[in-house]
């Protein structure tokens, strides 16, 4: 058994990484961290670096669970990533982040999360970084 959570180093993905790591613990699951981004800006900060790579790994060695970080190249789409590694290890749960949106925002949705949301094979858990416990 599995869980899967998108991250990016954001209050959203640190709030969705918070509760993986909870709910892993709670199942006794694997925990697989995919960080993964479009990479529609020149600097994209969504991508983690080696030095936030490391300092993930000691966080996660800390925690006592089972764990693997999937950092995928620029260009790659969030979404596909994480429903494939999701699909790839039957994953019981995804574990996702979400930021307020604007009305325009909140019509549009977000494409990423509501690919997720639509298309994922298991149960699909979103919480906003206010929210996280």
């Amino acid at each position: 058994m599995s869980i899967v959570v998108g991250y990016i180093p954001s209050p959203e993905g640190e709030a969705a990484l918070q509760r993986a790591i909870l709910e892993a613990e709670r199942s006794q699951s694997r925990l697989t961290v995919v960080n993964a981004s479009k990479g529609d800006t020149p600097i994209d900060n969504r991508l983690i670096d080696a030095k936030q790579h490391h300092e993930l790994e000691e966080r996660l060695a800390a925690s006592g669970v089972d764990f693997w970080i999937e950092r995928s190249p620029v260009g790659s789409d969030p979404a596909d990533k994480i429903l494939g590694v999701a699909r790839a290890q039957r994953a019981e749960l995804i574990v996702i982040g979400m930021r307020k949106r604007s009305p325009v925002g909140k019509y549009i949705m977000g494409s990423t999360a509501q690919r997720i949301l639509l298309q994922a094979e298991c149960p699909v858990l979103s919480l906003k970084a206010e929210y996280a416990w």
